[in-house]
């Protein structure tokens, strides 16, 4: 078991040993969300992938910061049987940003969503953070007026997060929109197209294209420099072309997925593991594939981010 310590930024936060070091030192730190452990794969692939990710921060130099809350305490940088019970204990809520503080409050435990990491981690004073897909405005928004709260925690949340665009069952350009009118910094790596989660391609335009860690630094500094409200940098980085989902399948399943959806229906915050765990099962698993070599790209981006921005001066 690590020891732990209080966050610089919030008491309410504790860090593992190993994380509280590195900040003081300045050393490079990734946050890694732990809803992809506990409700986003399968047993015991599960505990596998999360060991992998930790383990593509660590070859690259970095320090990975698993993020949680166990037992009321938001815990950044987990211990191996932490990790272990993530995984395993089939009662973990899901907890983004909103359910934070009712969590800490009655004692419960959960893996924390995209918005609930962002913010835990920013709190510790990590600055880069690897995941998957963001939420974002679901379609049929007129009607429904469903929209992740992913986008509104980012909104002020100085954190920069590597991800392979928003997820594809969503409104990609209705998102891409909100995150304009949010402020939220949307930078293409390599790419000046915004990529569709599975897919290399959402077919939406960004309008701005980084080509190396240090560009992303230096854009990071330039947010620092400055000022102004507290947003966050997204950096979409598109999964391997090689290792996308078939564009062909993935649009007819999940239109399939879609039909299904309102026939039975589904709405609410059933809608999106509905979808996901109905384009897993049509595609044989290849759409869990796409999305897991989409994760292990972002992962490793974001720790050469974090290098990039470690060695960089502080004022």
């Amino acid at each position: 078991m690590s020891t732990e310590h209080s966050a610089p930024r919030s008491r309410a936060v504790a860090l593992s040993e190993e994380v509280a070091d590195a900040l003081v030192r300045r050393a490079p730190v990734v946050a890694l969300e732990s809803t992809i452990i506990s409700h986003g794969l399968p047993r015991p692939r599960n505990l596998q992938v999360a060991r992998e990710l930790e383990g593509i921060v660590r070859a690259a130099g970095a320090v990975p910061a698993t993020v949680a809350v166990l037992d009321g305490v938001p815990r950044v940088g987990l211990a191996k049987d932490q990790v272990e019970r993530i995984a395993e204990d089939p009662s973990l809520r899901k907890l983004g940003f909103r359910d934070l503080a009712p969590a800490l409050a009655t004692g419960a435990s959960g893996a924390t969503t995209v918005s609930g990491t962002a913010f835990l981690a920013a709190r510790a004073g990590i600055r880069v953070f690897g995941t998957g897909g963001l939420g974002g405005v679901h379609r049929g928004w007129v009607s429904v007026q469903d929209e992740s709260a992913d986008l509104s925690l980012l909104a002020r949340t100085r954190i920069t997060v590597v991800c392979a665009g928003v997820k594809s069952i969503l409104d990609v350009p209705a998102t891409l929109q909100r995150l304009e009118t949010l402020g939220i910094g949307v930078l293409g790596y390599g790419t000046g197209r915004f990529p569709g989660f599975y897919l290399t391609d959402s077919g939406e335009p960004v309008d701005w294209t980084v080509e190396d860690p240090e560009q992303i630094a230096a854009v990071m500094a330039a947010q620092d420099a400055l000022g102004g409200h507290s947003s966050a940098l997204i950096v979409a980085n598109p999964v391997a072309a090689e290792l996308q989902l078939d564009p062909a399948l993935h649009d007819r399943v999940l239109a399939d997925a879609l039909a299904a959806a309102g026939r039975e229906g589904v709405t609410g915050q059933a809608v999106t593991p509905f979808l996901l765990a109905y384009l897993t099962e049509h595609t044989g698993g290849a759409s869990l594939e796409a999305n897991l070599a989409a994760v292990r790209g972002n992962v490793a981006l974001a720790a050469e981010i974090a290098v990039r921005w470690s060695r960089r001066p502080r004022e």
